[in-house]
């Protein structure tokens, strides 16, 4: 067995969830995270999967199905049967912006894919380096002014959310910038506090221990309001960007799945989501669970898809398949 796959809870009695003459395999849910072991997103899928085997009667198992910026995993569920055996846990991101960047789309969000439930919300973080002296984000905007040859920043790839939220930023500002890709958040950090990058873009939780320690300084948030993590540090929209870039982990099953199992799936997962020691976890490695209906998380998918794609389309950016 793949040291990476994580058995939930035991196997109970099987759980026959049918549809239009669909019947789910019995007993088993495999749910795929299409990102490495070891992360906060797959550790919420194992702390939700511990949760909801007992209560749905099923063995799930947590499988990574990496590459592909998320594409391996996704493409895995689109493809399954359509029985309740495969479930896909992602960022909400590669559900949107990959088909917008794709030269020829993989999957069409809507149409192959049921939606299930949002599941935890994370933020990103405007991280400068302790060589900029300046108190907060319109102190640098004004220090970048002063400095036009040093507007690089970096982001933990191209096509992310801090990719085009740096788009949106460099033309809300009215300053040229220069966009460093790296691979992951740690290389960012360290070039900060080196001095080799002006500021940097990555997750707010990946930021948060060397803002303590003094060692980057984090001046603003991309959140709506300010993040409990960091509740000292403003928003973008309080510093004059209208920006708001957080993202989230939600569960989709392929299209045509029972819709009663779909159901029963987002029931299980919120009320996992609720539980004060799964709360205490999810917070802990800076996620913010949240749980919703099937129709929320459509329409959160909805109101992402409306908002960035004129920013990625403004960008020209896109990826050859």
């Amino acid at each position: 067995m793949d040291r990476r796959k994580f058995m939930a809870g035991c196997l109970g009695l099987p759980l026959l969830a049918q549809a239009g003459g669909v019947q789910a395999q019995a007993g088993l849910t495999k749910i795929i995270f299409p990102f490495a072991a070891g992360a906060g997103g797959d550790t919420l899928c194992r702390l939700v999967a511990q949760e909801m085997a007992p209560v749905l009667q099923r063995t799930i198992v947590v499988e990574n199905r990496t590459g592909g910026d998320g594409l391996i995993g996704i493409k895995a569920v689109k493809g399954a049967s359509a029985d309740g055996s495969m479930v896909l846990v992602t960022t909400g991101p590669t559900m949107y912006l990959l088909p917008m960047v794709e030269t020829t789309p993989s999957f069409d969000t809507a149409r192959d894919f049921m939606p299930v439930s949002l599941l935890a919300r994370f933020e990103f973080a405007l991280v400068i380096g302790p060589a900029i002296d300046v108190a907060d984000f319109k102190g640098f905007v004004a220090w970048l002014k002063a400095h036009p040859d040093k507007t690089s920043f970096g982001v933990p790839s191209n096509g992310t959310i801090p990719h085009f939220a740096g788009s949106k930023l460099e033309k809300d500002i009215g300053i040229p910038l220069t966009r460093v890709p790296y691979r992951g958040s740690a290389p960012i950090l360290n070039d900060l506090i080196g001095g080799h990058i002006s500021f940097g873009i990555t997750t707010l939780a990946d930021a948060l221990p060397q803002h303590r320690a003094k060692g980057v300084k984090i001046i603003s948030v991309s959140s709506a309001e300010r993040s409990p993590f960091a509740p000292d540090v403003p928003t973008l929209k309080e510093s004059g960007i209208d920006l708001v870039a957080d993202a989230w982990y939600g569960m989709w099953l392929p299209a045509g799945s029972p819709p009663e199992f779909a159901s029963r799936l987002s029931a299980a997962a919120s009320s996992a989501l609720v539980k004060p020691e799964v709360k205490e976890r999810l917070t802990g490695i800076g996620l913010i669970p949240v749980g919703s209906t099937a129709d929320g998380l459509r329409k959160e998918l909805a109101a992402n898809t409306a908002f960035w794609q004129p920013i990625v389309k403004a960008t020209g950016y896109k990826i050859e398949n």
